[in-house]
């Protein structure tokens, strides 16, 4: 590219470039890839870094000494930590030459302040870059198409008629990712979803939560469902993780009669409503929290779905607080989730969570299932 970009210059003029020994010198380093990647970028940045310094002196007005800290901070997104080096030294020459031309005062301890403490982001931000081996936004990018694969993987599926389903996440402090996820499957036939928890809030825990979102997502509908917890067991116990447990609830439920299977994994209890009674029931099913002991065991718990009736899964942000017993949040829980049968389970699901989780700064999730 740089290559390309000199022949087409005019004759003369490059014929004057090869006099300058500094452009010569650039220009070979350039060629020989000692930076492959960004070579070209770290070339672009040194000569408008060598234009706004010479055009300081002509006009402060349009080009101010300080503006060379635009360069640092384009350094710092697009450069590896090597190429930033050498871009700050030609920073710190065109601070050097405005200084001697403009004189000192021009160039005051303030700028130089100012373009240290970029050149210092720059640095980290260039860094952190590199380990993983990104440059320029593509990081970020990376990061959201992650959450963004994350959120189609624990999509509810289409549902057969007679059947509705929501998903309600809300992550901590407002963050894309979290330790609560939802991975489904549905053959029209069959509904399988599970809801996991991963111990911790907010981004530390959502690494994991990618991770396992992925594994689990691949093991649900490829395994036989009373398999489904053992096999997340088992993968659990391969990673050999030192931090934090993971709990989870799974529902297998029969489309056309509507009978269903609830297992849990260390998980709060799922809740059934019974259109009939018009109350809530919490589930029985008991199990040990995934990672934790080689054969785990569960006491699944069986019911039925009737016109009317809703089964809902939730996480422990919805109804754990310091100081407060479990079966005191999930009556709250219970109690908020009766303003939704009036006008439908679909229109409040999300007001619920935003009710319940109001006073929490803890991932939360909520899953609703019901038969129309």
């Amino acid at each position: 590219m740089l290559t390309r970009l000199v022949h087409l210059l005019p004759p003369r003029v490059r014929v004057f470039l090869r006099r300058i020994p500094l452009l010569v010198w650039l220009y070979r380093w350039a060629r020989r890839g000692h930076v492959t990647r960004d070579r070209n970028t770290l070339v672009g940045l040194i000569i408008l870094t060598a234009v706004l310094a010479i055009s300081a002196p002509a006009s402060q007005t349009w080009f101010s000494p300080s503006a060379v800290v635009l360069t640092v901070l384009a350094g710092g997104l697009m450069l590896r930590v090597r190429s930033l080096g050498i871009l700050l030294c030609v920073v710190a020459a065109a601070l050097t030459y405005d200084a001697v031309s403009l004189g000192f005062r021009k160039v005051g301890l303030g700028v130089i302040a100012t373009i240290a403490v970029t050149a210092i982001l720059a640095i980290v931000l260039a860094r952190s870059r590199q380990q993983i081996g990104v440059t320029g936004l593509r990081g970020e990018q990376m990061l959201l198409e992650l959450r963004d694969r994350l959120r189609r993987h624990g999509a509810m599926p289409a549902l057969p008629k007679g059947w509705d389903g929501k998903i309600v996440l809300l992550q901590a402090g407002g963050s894309s990712f979290g330790g609560d996820f939802v991975v489904s499957h549905s053959d029209g036939k069959t509904l399988e979803v599970a809801l996991v928890d991963v111990s911790g809030k907010g981004v530390d825990a959502g690494t994991r939560a990618l991770m396992l979102s992925g594994a689990f997502g691949g093991l649900l509908g490829s395994v036989e469902p009373d398999r489904f917890l053992p096999a997340c067991n088992d993968y659990l116990h391969r990673q050999r993780w030192d931090e934090g447990f993971v709990t989870a609830v799974h529902l297998v439920i029969d489309l056309t009669t509507g009978e269903y299977i609830v297992e849990s994994a260390g998980h709060p209890p799922a809740v059934q409503f019974d259109a009939g009674s018009g109350t809530w029931q919490v589930s029985s099913a008991k199990g040990i929290v995934l990672g934790v002991v080689p054969q785990m065991s569960t006491e699944p718990e069986r019911g039925t779905l009737r016109r009317g009736d809703a089964l809902m899964l939730y996480t422990d942000g919805l109804v754990e607080a310091p100081g407060r017993d479990l079966d005191a949040g999930i009556d709250r829980l219970v109690g908020e989730a009766e303003r939704l049968i009036p006008n439908g389970f679909s229109e409040g699901a999300e007001e619920l969570v935003a009710e319940m989780a109001a006073s929490r700064d803890d991932d939360c999730a909520l899953v609703l299932i019901w038969r129309k």
